[in-house]
């Protein structure tokens, strides 16, 4: 399934989507690991505090309008590398999600680096994220702005019929806090179709309906964009080596 890496500026209302999605990425979850020595004891490891992520993305930026390009994909790579300096020179906190995946954290750019290499045009860039969280926000265990996650023992249904969605809330882990298996992410969704237009994207101070498990609509269908791409084959031409996309 091809995956869409989305950058979201909540403040200003401003998403842009990587016009081709990158063919791997990887994303940092570290927790920093103390070592003391002891007499008699030996050596000793202690939890030591959470490290923020960290992720870098090898993308393409085209110059022309590719097959494989994603739906919505423009032909100017500019426009793309001018925003992502924008966000990166004022320090803005963006969030980055890749689709149909729980990859969805308040972010800052570290840096863009990009180049062309091949005359096209086209220019192939690198981009460093760093995860964000602010100084007075503690880190604390995964809890609602607005209901326990008390789950009946024996159907494992939510006992909470209300969820306010908090800063670095996702779909999936709301659904994986509520009914212990993210994948009902789009059936909340489609529980809460007049609020959420895309599973992908909830914004705090939302008001989620949780119904009991068993209460739990069928998953809606995905947006346009979403579901073009998981419509989207990929296949690798090891003679011109290259990817290949055919919708």
């Amino acid at each position: 399934m091809l995956r869409l890496f989305i950058f979201l500026d909540e403040a200003a209302g401003i998403e842009l989507v990587l016009p081709v999605s990158p063919s791997s990425y990887s994303w940092e979850h570290t927790n920093r690991v103390e070592t003391v020595q002891l007499d008699q004891l030996g050596e000793l490891n202690l939890p030591g505090g959470r490290v923020m992520g960290r992720c870098t993305l090898e993308c393409l930026l085209p110059a022309q309008l590719y097959p494989f390009c994603n739906p919505g994909a423009l032909d100017n790579p500019y426009i793309y590398l001018e925003q992502l300096e924008r966000w990166s020179d004022k320090g803005t906190v963006v969030r980055f999600l890749v689709s149909g995946t729980p990859s969805n954290a308040s972010v800052l750019i570290e840096s863009v680096e990009y180049g062309e290499k091949d005359g096209t045009n086209d220019l192939y860039a690198t981009i460093v994220l760093r995860q964000y969280q602010k100084p007075e926000s503690p880190v604390l265990a995964v809890q609602g702005g607005g209901a326990e996650a008390a789950r009946d023992s024996k159907t494992g249904a939510a006992s909470a019929k209300t969820y306010t969605v908090v800063k670095g809330d996702t779909l999936w882990g709301t659904a994986r806090q509520f009914y212990g298996d993210g994948s009902a992410y789009k059936r909340i969704a489609a529980a809460n179709s007049a609020i959420i237009k895309n599973p992908n994207l909830i914004y705090p101070g939302q008001v989620l309906t949780i119904p009991a498990l068993e209460e739990l609509p069928a998953a809606g269908s995905d947006s346009p964009s979403v579901a073009a791409a998981d419509a989207t084959v990929s296949t690798y031409d090891q003679s011109a080596g290259k990817w290949t996309l055919q919708l």
